[in-house]
């Protein structure tokens, strides 16, 4: 009897039971937070093991693009080095994060369809699994940043604290895009190429190689790129500058409003993705 009782609940598919067991599913994803950094882990040194630098090759490639762009760019645009250097050093060292984040999270339930189909994990561990990745890979990038604002003298007025609320924010916001679109690769395989394209036309329109104050009028245009506001709060901060109120304001209410019709998505496909695998 009991057995048929718990096969009968389990069989429901109403809108409240299908958001309680996203809710469970969460839950449990935070109680096995280890396992989703030690996956995490295991992706980095797998992907580099045999290397002599290991991650660091991503912060060399990373740290000569940048001097080659900013060198380039400062002789072109007759800009101050010491100023446009950090700037675009920053600029893709935080960018590049919300793209690997994004971009990687089309990938979550794909690459984890084995695991998925023959456990019981959370599915959302491997939502953080992909967050943490980039997070590793975002702690060897910080040899950049550091070196940035050490050489030329940021450090000095860098807001650290308010840089990390920066990170927090732009966290907050890139995990619900990577789990939007994760849940969308998993059903349609075209989405991840539709994802790339989407971010690499961000990267040129969002102020990551050029300053803001080159837009001029069209300053409404960078108001209207969430990507500006996610950048801005990190950037600002370490290069000693204020970030305006409104761009808070815009970031707290993607993070509340993206996650909310995220995870009702979630909820809402959770029972079929593994079927979409």
């Amino acid at each position: 009897m009991e057995t048929a009782t718990h096969m009968l609940r389990t069989g429901q598919r109403g809108a409240l039971f299908q958001f309680q067991m996203a809710s469970r599913d969460l839950r449990n994803s935070f109680q096995r937070i280890g396992l989703a950094w030690s996956l995490a882990w295991h992706d980095v040194a797998s992907r580099y093991r045999g290397s002599v630098l290991g991650p660091f090759w991503i912060t060399l490639s990373m740290g000569l693009m940048v001097l080659g762009i900013g060198f380039l760019y400062a002789s072109l645009f007759n800009l101050p080095l010491n100023e446009f250097l950090p700037y675009v050093a920053l600029g893709i060292v935080f960018f590049g994060v919300m793209t690997g984040t994004i971009n990687e999270g089309c990938d979550t339930f794909v690459l984890a369809s084995g695991m998925l189909s023959q456990t019981s994990l959370p599915m959302l561990t491997f939502l953080w699994r992909t967050v943490f990745r980039n997070l590793i890979n975002l702690a060897h990038h910080l040899v950049i940043v550091i070196g940035m604002l050490a050489f030329y003298g940021y450090w000095q007025t860098a807001n650290i604290p308010l840089a990390l609320v920066g990170v927090v924010l732009m966290l907050l916001n890139a995990s619900w895009l990577s789990l939007l679109a994760a849940i969308a690769s998993a059903r349609y395989r075209d989405i991840p190429q539709i994802v790339v394209s989407v971010m690499q036309f961000a990267i040129f329109m969002t102020p990551v190689f050029w300053m803001p104050s080159r837009f001029g009028k069209h300053q409404i245009f960078l108001d209207l790129n969430p990507f500006y506001h996610l950048l801005q709060a990190v950037r600002a901060p370490l290069l000693g500058q204020t970030v305006q109120l409104h761009s808070y304001v815009i970031l707290v209410a993607m993070a509340v409003i993206g996650w909310l019709v995220t995870f009702a998505i979630f909820a809402r496909t959770r029972r079929r993705l593994v079927h979409y695998l």
